[in-house]
Parts: C-alpha cells; sequence; structure tokens
C-alpha cells in the first residue's frame, strides 16, 4: 500500500484563506485491487483513520484468499502439442491436446500460503468430460467422470506434490465450442474442507479425434431450376471432406431466361441443440466465395475450387450424447438484377485426419 500526504490550501477569498479550518490534505490512496490512483480531500485528523480503514481492507482480502495455491502440471507437458482455444472472453491461450484411449498423467502441488495449515478432508482430483449449454448456463451434462482419491483426511503444513494417472481414458466425443453448447474436458483438483470452503482448481485440456478416410466418397450431382426460366447443373468432387481439403466442382447453365447478376457459394454451419423439450437450431455463415460476376449464357460452365483451410472448421458431430449436432452445407446463392435471391444448399462431411491439429 503507498500512501501519500501533501498540504493542500483551497483557493479562498478573503481572510478565511488563512484560516486554519480550511486548511486540509489532499490524500493519494493507491492499494492494489481495491483503488486505483483515487484521490479524495479530507481533514488532517482524518488520515489515521484512513490508515486504519485500507489495513481493515487488506485484512480482509488477506482473511477470504484461498489458504493454498493449487498447480496441475502434465508429465509430457514440455512435449505436448498444444493448440489455440479461445475463450468466453474473447481470449486465445494454447491447450494440451490429446486423444481418445490415451493415458493422462501429472502432477499436482498444494503449496499452503506462508504461515497457514491446511485442515482437508481428503484431497482428490476428477477428470470430467462435460456438455454445457448456453440456454442452460451453469448446469453441466457429465457424460465422462474419473475419479482419483489423492491424500486422506490430515493437515498439510509445507508444499506437496501428488502424482495422479488415468489410464486409457475414454473421450469419444471431441472438444467442442459453438454458439449454444461447448463441450469440454478438464481436470478438477478439490481439497476438501468443512469450514472455509473447498479449495477447487481447473484444468482444461483439449481432445481431438481423428477419422480414416472414407471408403466411399461420392461426387455430389444435382439439376436444379425454375420452370421455363432457368435450368442448371451443380456437381462437387466429393461429398466427404477433412479439414484441410479442396471443394472441386463445376456449374453448368442449361437455360437462362433470369438476368443473373452475382452467383456466390457459401459454407454454413448449422448447430442444432437440445434443452429439455426444446429444440433450437442456430445457422451461421463461416465461408463465402463469389464465383461469378455477370450474366452467364447457355452453355457457360463456371469451375467451382474452394479451399477449407483458411477457415475455422470443426468436424461433423452427429447427436451427440442426445444434446447437439452439428451439420455443414455447401449453399449455392444466385442474385439477378432486381435482388432475387435463389439458393440450393447440399449437406456434406468434415472429418479430422491425424495430424490436423491446427
Amino acid at each position: 500500500m503507498l500512501l501519500s500526504l501533501r498540504r493542500y490550501t483551497r483557493d479562498i477569498p478573503g481572510k478565511a484563506r488563512d484560516a486554519p479550518r480550511f486548511r486540509s490534505r489532499f490524500v493519494t490512496v493507491k492499494t492494489e485491487k481495491l483503488f486505483s490512483q483515487c484521490r479524495f480531500p479530507l481533514p488532517s485528523w482524518d488520515s489515521r483513520f484512513l490508515l486504519r480503514f485500507a489495513s481493515s481492507h487488506n485484512f480482509l482480502i488477506e482473511a477470504f484468499k484461498p489458504a493454498c495455491s493449487i498447480s496441475i502440471k502434465f508429465s509430457d507437458g514440455k512435449t505436448r502439442k498444444r493448440v489455440p482455444i479461445k475463450r468466453e472472453n474473447g481470449q486465445t491461450l494454447l491447450a494440451p491436446l490429446f486423444r481418445n484411449q490415451e493415458n493422462i498423467a501429472g502432477k499436482i502441488t498444494i503449496e499452503p500460503h506462508q504461515g497457514k495449515r491446511i485442515e482437508h478432508n481428503g484431497v482428490k482430483v476428477e477428470l470430467l468430460g462435460q456438455i454445457e449449454m448456453y440456454l442452460d448456463r451453469g448446469n453441466f451434462y457429465d457424460f465422462t467422470s474419473l475419479v482419483r482419491e489423492l491424500d486422506v483426511p490430515g493437515d498439510i503444513y509445507e508444499r506437496t506434490t501428488y502424482p495422479f494417472e488415468f489410464s486409457m481414458v475414454e473421450m469419444p466425443y471431441e472438444t467442442y465450442n459453438g454458439v449454444n453448447v461447448r463441450l469440454r474436458y478438464v481436470l478438477k483438483v478439490t481439497v476438501s474442507r468443512n469450514y472455509g470452503g473447498s479449495i477447487i482448481e481447473y484444468l482444461n485440456f483439449l481432445v481431438h479425434n481423428y477419422s480414416p478416410p472414407p471408403s466411399i466418397n461420392t461426387s455430389i450431382k444435382m439439376e436444379v431450376g425454375i420452370e421455363d426460366c432457368l435450368h442448371i447443373e451443380f456437381e462437387y468432387n466429393k461429398s466427404k471432406y477433412h479439414l484441410k481439403d479442396v471443394i472441386i466442382g463445376k456449374i453448368y447453365y442449361f437455360l437462362v431466361k433470369i438476368k443473373i447478376k452475382t452467383m456466390d457459394i457459401e459454407i454454413r454451419r448449422r448447430e442444432s441443440t437440445v434443452t429439455g423439450a426444446t429444440n433450437h437450431v442456430e445457422t451461421e455463415t463461416l465461408a463465402k466465395f463469389e464465383l461469378m460476376d455477370g450474366a452467364p449464357v447457355r452453355g457457360e460452365s463456371i469451375p467451382v475450387r474452394l479451399f477449407l483451410s483458411p477457415y475455422e472448421l470443426t468436424p461433423t458431430h452427429r447427436n451427440i450424447n442426445n444434446k447437439f449436432s452439428v451439420k455443414y452445407y455447401l449453399n449455392l446463392v444466385l442474385v439477378d438484377e432486381e435482388g432475387l435471391r435463389y439458393f440450393k444448399q447440399q449437406q456434406i462431411t468434415i472429418y479430422r485426419l491425424p495430424l490436423q491439429d491446427t
């Protein structure tokens, strides 16, 4: 705490300017986490009250601080791959990456604050796989829950380290952060206490699951149009794409009697969530690519080549724990000179190949 006092005389006309009763001290108080350069005039006799006030607040802060600090480290933390993940506040951090049926091991260190003794009813670590609906925020649905007891009831006087290991952990679903749902994996360390509340520490990590290339990957070919006005055929080389793939296709015009102005292709993600009896669907456009600018003519063929790597895509998720699904669509949009929009969408499947972790 920084406390500085300096003499200050208000600008008061007349003899009253020199009167002692108008003399005051201008106090600057700077206390970490309490004040941010607060300045206010106080009578000289209040300086001692200010010191007592700040000291009492510091005492309260110390009283409500956790009795110890907890750190969680993985055994292979220095060599394990880390990938970026966005937090709720928009910040990006690097989190360790695991895959299904891997061993998760490490050390948990509990260090009491200076001069404090931790009386506890046991120490445990949990590995949790959870789904949280943003429409039902705060309620987690656990689909994976493993517990390891680290210590029996007793006291901790000094820095103590506990090793832990979860072998061949079933993590069937991939980490996902969507518009209305979040799927996460977390290590939760709990120091149970009767009074003062239990001390809890979390550490999030990511899970990516890989799929081999599909043995059957048929092309997409459709003819669409408006009777006697527009007749087109679009074709895409595949119906299943990996995250770094390229969509290759063509658009062929058989009949054009509408003055087409532009033609775009979009990648759309449709997220369906279930909360109780409510089914909520959220659609967002992740990419938009202009294929044509100007009016096409009969017999014209427009090539399509769209790279997926620049976009933040995830694998397709189908009915994850009966809570949510994520599907992707290619949406072909035509706009005429009057501003009318004509569109046709086709569902595609996206999967993750090994080593596609960024």
